[in-house]
């Protein structure tokens, strides 16, 4: 697999891979979705060129994810050699000899206290993913439900959070929030698997999707799962995102089936990976008895604790960081729905200032700008949604509080006396000569309302779509 030196006939060989790739998913994917029950049987091959383990590495490496436990970083693929790496992987794939390594699990902490489990694969376990992903999520992407916007090719949280507005504005403000208990542990590999072979037939592929589900996890030196594990994807898996969605696309077929129960009842869901609200003007109860018989039979159970029914006009709720209320106008023109960040997101962009000041106190002013900066304007750019989102206030706050916390900062007595920036006005200062953005002063990337505008008819969204076919399989 020969890999350019040359940085021109590198961007070359990448425009070239990518195109590629983009050609077989805008084919594979008209083939999914005029042929509704058609099983893909000849897959295999296509992870195994070379074009797409080059595209799979190239985002892999993007991401800049850690070594697994292997230690294998990639700094010391590329000191080897990258195409000797990629040409192993070729080599065992096509003699059927790859074997996955044990994923390394680590705990994230959570705000509540808790920690959230990750799974880390090793490198060469990615790529394989993001070889296997590239050639079938075109497939499942044909019956994804238009209401799923979790780790899919061009949806992000606004787009879920757009909808949800458009849902408020048409006053259909009877809301059950519902979150999923522990999802990515507890998808069961049988039903998920049946699922995924309804749309895949080829053995070679199947086979590598139950290696990686059957893959045991290692945690302080101790080894957990393996063969005998019925339940679980490792939540950080190049592939897991792809499957859970999988796995979930039951659900959202149930509650957007024609002449069915919520249907009916005008009920409607807006889904995020495990996050999901339902959404009506009136949701009766058996909505939510049906609900629950659902999830009892795909043998998944409800966070009863962050599983609530909430009045819109009455109660605000969060989605994915967001708070949504029925506020009334400082400007004395009634009410209006307003979307902001939520207090729980505020403290947490507080607490990584506070952390990135208490670690770099021996940085310079001009290094301390750039950190600053890359974590509030990457805080506002998430939050601020056009049209639809009202981040102001949050941007006056958090505003206040890197002033307070670069005073403070620059107070310390490093020497015998205080530091110049704590006399000038340390904020000020650092705006001035050393290019801090303050976040009332920033323009941010508002992100755009996408297909999901509710002043698009349904019809005119699924059109929209089909014409943005390739720019949009072509992301992943």
């Amino acid at each position: 697999m020969d890999i350019p030196t040359n940085k021109s006939d590198d961007r070359l060989q990448r425009r070239r891979d990518l195109e590629q790739v983009r050609t077989f998913q805008r084919k594979i994917y008209q083939k999914a979705k005029q042929e509704k029950d058609f099983r893909f049987y000849v897959l295999y091959d296509k992870v195994r060129q070379a074009a797409f383990l080059r595209e799979s590495y190239k985002r892999c490496k993007a991401n800049n994810g850690s070594a697994g436990v292997d230690g294998l970083t990639f700094k010391d693929i590329e000191s080897t050699g990258v195409s000797e790496f990629l040409d192993k992987i070729t080599q065992e794939l096509a003699n059927k000899t790859y074997k996955p390594q044990p994923v390394k699990r680590v705990e994230i902490p959570k705000a509540n206290g808790q920690t959230r489990p990750l799974g880390i694969p090793t490198i060469k376990d990615r790529v394989i993913q993001m070889a296997v992903k590239l050639v079938i999520e075109p497939i499942f992407e044909a019956d994804f439900e238009e209401n799923s916007y979790g780790f899919r090719p061009k949806r992000c949280a606004a787009d879920a959070i757009t909808t949800i507005k458009a849902h408020l504005q048409k006053k259909r403000c009877d809301i059950y929030d519902a979150d999923l208990s522990g999802y990515f542990d507890t998808i069961p590999h049988k039903e998920l698997l049946f699922l995924v072979g309804m749309r895949i037939s080829d053995k070679n592929v199947l086979h590598l999707i139950k290696m990686w589900l059957k893959t045991p996890i290692i945690k302080n030196g101790q080894f957990r799962g393996g063969k005998k594990n019925k339940i679980g994807t490792p939540q950080g898996g190049v592939i897991s995102p792809l499957l859970a969605n999988i796995y979930l696309n039951v659900l959202d077929k149930a509650v957007n089936r024609e002449n069915g129960l919520f249907q009916k009842y005008g009920v409607f869901i807006v889904r995020y990976a495990d996050d999901f609200v339902l959404m009506g003007k009136n949701i009766p109860k058996e909505c939510l008895a049906r609900l629950n018989e659902l999830l009892r039979k795909l043998k998944l159970t409800l966070n009863k604790d962050k599983s609530k029914a909430v009045q819109g006009y009455e109660d605000s709720f969060d989605f994915l960081g967001h708070t949504l209320r029925w506020s009334h106008s400082l400007k004395g023109r009634g009410y209006y729905w307003n979307v902001e960040p939520s207090n729980k997101s505020q403290n947490k962009v507080r607490e990584k200032i506070r952390e990135y000041l208490a670690a770099n106190r021996h940085k310079g002013a001009t290094d301390i700008s750039k950190g600053l900066n890359a974590i509030t304007c990457g805080w506002i750019n998430y939050f601020s949604i056009r049209g639809v989102s009202y981040p102001t206030k949050a941007k006056r706050n958090l505003n206040w509080y890197l002033y307070k916390k670069l005073h403070q900062f620059y107070n310390k007595k490093k020497s015998q006396r205080k530091c110049k920036r704590y006399r000038h006005g340390a904020m000020a200062h650092l705006s001035k000569y050393h290019g801090l953005i303050q976040p009332v002063r920033y323009t941010p990337k508002m992100t755009p309302v996408n297909a999901t505008d509710e002043r698009l008819s349904v019809s005119r969204v699924r059109e929209n779509r089909m014409h943005g076919l390739t720019r949009r399989l072509g992301y992943s």
